[in-house]
């Protein structure tokens, strides 16, 4: 029995590095990353920094996340097939556990899903059951070796729901890239060779800002962003809008900031109520009205190889992100057999 009120964590990931310019080669575009940088300037985010540090108090511990359902995040039904890269540098605010519980609950509801592991950790690889050792070829392949991704794309335990791993070989990646023609495009077209094939494709990025990272914002057509609802989530925000802002100039104009997820709510404390009412204030109907709460099972479900959805289908995880696929999917018709 989930424990409602439990200060399990969602998943970790080392904290990102702070971002890196990229040098200018043949079929790329030079990329500064400097503290001076606008934000997006089509976006109030853009002028957005982590306000002051909040008081953290105890409150009622039965308190749910409830989002604020009078204010619709969106009503423009986005067209199918949608690339979401999952991205934020800094680790540890559930963007792994985003992308596998997300796209299988996409899954779940009828669409074709694919989970593109860019993360060289390999956590969304182990979370979704596939061993890596037992591959044949991974997205490092893709990326460095001109494989085809199709090739690579292993299927889940859960229909409609498919995974191009990572392995540990994705760690030299951003070094073996550099000198690569096109660097910041390899991604972009192993997936252009697939074509429609599904109706999301989720990305989930490293923590970082650097190669890999940017190949994920170079061929998706909107960020998710999932904040973890405590202060130190927030101070590295500004800088990966910034980061998408240069991103959308450089190498991706079609890129947008789709949506922002709140994680790890604690109701017991005042600083989740805090952090919440201050990125809604900010970022306005960006942000989704479904919020994930902090969770034991959402902790102990990569342990097994399972989304949430399939380890404990009743938990409050599993219903949060059945209630995200909804808002994230818009209700757009299903294509998947």
């Amino acid at each position: 029995m989930e424990d409602e009120h439990s200060n399990g964590g969602v998943g970790w990931s080392p904290a990102g590095q702070v971002a890196t310019g990229l040098d200018r080669d043949a079929g790329s575009e030079v990329i500064e990353v400097t503290p001076d940088h606008a934000g997006l300037s089509s976006d109030p985010a853009a002028h957005w920094s982590a306000p002051p540090r909040p008081e953290e108090r105890q409150v009622d511990a039965s308190a749910d996340p409830a989002p604020d359902r009078g204010r619709p995040r969106s009503d423009v039904v986005r067209a199918l097939p949608r690339f979401m890269a999952i991205a934020n540098q800094k680790g540890g605010v559930g963007k792994t556990t985003t992308a596998v519980n997300l796209g299988a609950a996409l899954a779940e509801a009828g669409y074709r899903v694919l989970v593109i592991d860019l993360d060289p950790q390999g956590n969304a690889t182990t979370g979704l059951g596939i061993n890596a050792r037992d591959l044949q070829s991974s997205i490092y392949d893709v990326l460095l070796n001109d494989v085809h991704l199709e090739d690579c794309i292993e299927p889940t335990g859960v229909r409609n729901l498919f995974l191009a791993p990572a392995t540990i070989d994705l760690a030299g990646a951003e070094i073996e890239l550099v000198p690569a023609f096109s660097r910041e495009l390899r991604l972009r077209r192993a997936l252009e060779r697939v074509g429609d094939d599904y109706d999301f494709t989720m990305i989930d990025c490293p923590p970082s800002l650097g190669l890999l990272t940017v190949n994920g914002l170079a061929a998706a057509s909107e960020v998710v962003v999932p904040i973890q609802c405590e202060y130190y989530a927030l101070e590295g925000l500004g800088q990966l809008l910034r980061n998408v802002e240069l991103v959308q100039r450089n190498l991706n104009p079609t890129l947008e900031l789709g949506a922002i997820i709140l994680t790890m709510y604690d109701a017991r404390t005042k600083l989740s109520d805090q952090v919440t009412k201050e990125v809604r204030r900010h970022f306005g109907a960006k942000v989704c009205r479904n919020i994930v709460p902090r969770t034991v099972r959402l902790s102990e479900a990569p342990s097994f190889g399972q989304p949430i959805i399939v380890f404990d289908s009743t938990s409050r995880g599993a219903i949060a992100y059945r209630e995200l696929a909804k808002e994230v999917s818009g209700g757009a018709p299903r294509r998947a057999g």
